[in-house]
């Protein structure tokens, strides 16, 4: 293995602020400073990028949530935490999202404080006390107390955890890549609900009951868990980043904490038609309860649960990656693609929920209850069992394409180009690409979610009806697209100039652009 470090140090300038070298324009290349964090390394015909590099970086993100996150979101995925009794996990996760919605509006705040770093390894900590108390709570009826406190922790840890990751996806790829590194992100990270899914999957594949998992199940996911918080040590900090172009990502240099809540007014002040996208905010986690606990967790014995949380996450997968790419397409403008976006999502909300009425209307939560019915739960080989899981795949792959649309929409982009001349595209991409308001933004995003997610898993744990979920679920999906139709049509440009996006923060161009660069020299 070589190491790869282009034309030596052809400048020596340091900056106060980073403590390291500075990039340089170099005869019109790039090059990087000196550091290992910068090396590139080859291993025959492959080259492997620089260490603080987005597409470094971003990977290791995503295997953190592969890990953390995308474990939890297989254990969910099972209806009731893996229990029959969905009860106990329908009070962890009202704890859970009531203190994230707190969080993820000022998640932003704790990353441009701490870092990254720091954030997403305390963040990844939550998760394995959370599936610890799961597993408690199967052997005791004593530990109510416990199980409360774990969804409290979860909360704060993962509303630093995805307010750091949503600030590293929006800010560090140039406009150009981000819906194909959102695709990239939302691929890895769901193979972790994949993944997780196996687990139990091969563990009950005899169990055509209705059951709660073994404790090997929980087990294995605790170990996961923990292991991704360890790995989110690993990260570099956002101002170590360097783009392949040499610019930096958009930070405050001395954040305090006056300034950085400030930067949540600011965030509404300089866009203010932000608050038209709140509703598809606050829609995107609703549907999670119903599809988990009323679909899966109530309607199959347990290997098909297992087996249909594998083709959920699965279908997500695929659906990341082919929206990702096609809201990156830059021979069609970036206010085309917006309104094209709009469209399509509308249609599928229609005919994806069309069919799950079809459905819904089929059983009721009373029908289904074991203790008072003589329901038999589906199994994978029941006679009727592939409308139910082809329904279950396209809840998945609608998922995926709503969540990638309101990163593309809300967080770094057509609002506010970083660079002109890399013709940078994105949705809540399209709204900055500053990372200091790309934190806030985000921290409204998963903060409004989070909010949604606290009063929807609180309603079922009052036993609210099955068709009562879904008519919100699809009622708040087809409104919100609506509501968020004046931004789309009328705010999302083609192009937007770096001092529009340095507005609101005490970066200049001198420090987001390399020496050399055309910009900068046009200053």
């Amino acid at each position: 293995m070589a190491d790869v470090n282009p034309s030596a140090p052809v400048g020596d300038v340091k900056d106060p602020v980073y403590h390291h070298d500075e990039p340089v324009i170099a005869g019109g290349n790039f090059v990087r400073p000196s550091g290992w964090k910068y090396k590139e390394h080859r291993i025959g015909p492959i080259t492997i990028p620089w260490y603080a590099s987005p597409k470094v970086q971003l990977s290791m993100v995503a295997f953190v949530c592969f890990l953390c996150p995308g474990m939890f979101n297989a254990l969910g995925g099972l209806g009731g935490g893996g229990n029959t009794d969905p009860t106990t996990a329908d009070n962890m996760n009202t704890a859970l999202y009531s203190t994230f919605s707190v969080f993820g509006f000022f998640g932003g705040t704790f990353v441009n404080k701490l870092g990254v770093k720091a954030t997403m390894a305390f963040g990844g900590i939550g998760y394995c006390i959370y599936a610890i108390a799961l597993l408690v709570s199967v052997h005791s009826s004593h530990v109510a107390g416990f199980n409360i406190f774990s969804g409290v922790l979860l909360g704060i840890c993962a509303g630093l955890l995805w307010t750091a990751q949503g600030t590293i996806m929006i800010s560090y790829p140039g406009e150009g890549q981000k819906g194909r590194y959102f695709g990239w992100f939302w691929g890895i990270f769901n193979m972790g609900g994949v993944v997780g899914a196996l687990i139990p999957l091969g563990q009950n594949i005899n169990v055509k009951t209705n059951s709660t998992v073994t404790d090997g199940t929980y087990i294995g996911f605790i170990v996961l868990m923990f292991c991704g918080a360890v790995l989110a040590v690993t990260l570099c900090n956002a101002n170590d980043i360097i783009r392949p172009d040499g610019t930096r990502v958009v930070l405050m240099k001395n954040p305090s904490w006056k300034s950085e809540f400030i930067g949540l007014y600011e965030t509404i002040k300089f866009e203010p038609y932000i608050i038209l996208l709140f509703p598809m905010f606050w829609s995107s986690n609703w549907f999670y309860t119903y599809q988990q606990n009323a679909i899966n967790g109530a309607y199959f014995d347990t290997r098909t649960k297992a087996l249909n949380d594998v083709l959920y996450w699965g279908s997500q997968i695929v659906g990341a990656f082919l929206f990702g790419y096609a809201l990156d397409i830059e021979s069609v403008r970036r206010s085309v693609r917006a309104k094209a976006a709009l469209g399509f999502l509308f249609a599928l909300t229609m005919v994806v929920y069309g069919g799950g009425y079809a459905f819904a209307k089929t059983y009721t939560r009373a029908s289904t209850n074991p203790k008072t019915s003589d329901f038999v739960p589906k199994d994978w080989q029941s006679s009727g069992y592939i409308g139910p899981m082809f329904l279950y795949i396209f809840y998945g792959f609608f998922d995926s394409a709503w969540q990638a649309t309101i990163y593309w929409y809300s967080l770094p982009s057509p609002l506010y180009s970083v660079l002109e001349s890399n013709k940078m595209h994105r949705f809540m991409g399209a709204l900055s690409n500053s990372g200091r308001r790309s934190a806030n933004i985000v921290g409204f995003y998963k903060g409004l979610q989070s909010a949604a997610a606290a009063v929807m898993w609180s309603l079922d744990s009052h036993k609210l009806a099955y068709m009562s979920e879904f008519a919100s679920n699809w009622g708040l999906l087809a409104g919100s697209l609506v509501v968020a139709a004046p931004v789309i049509f009328l705010k999302i440009k083609d192009h937007v100039t770096v001092e529009e996006d340095l507005a609101g923060t005490d970066e200049t161009l001198a420090d987001v652009l390399p020496e050399g660069h055309i910009e900068k020299g046009a200053v």
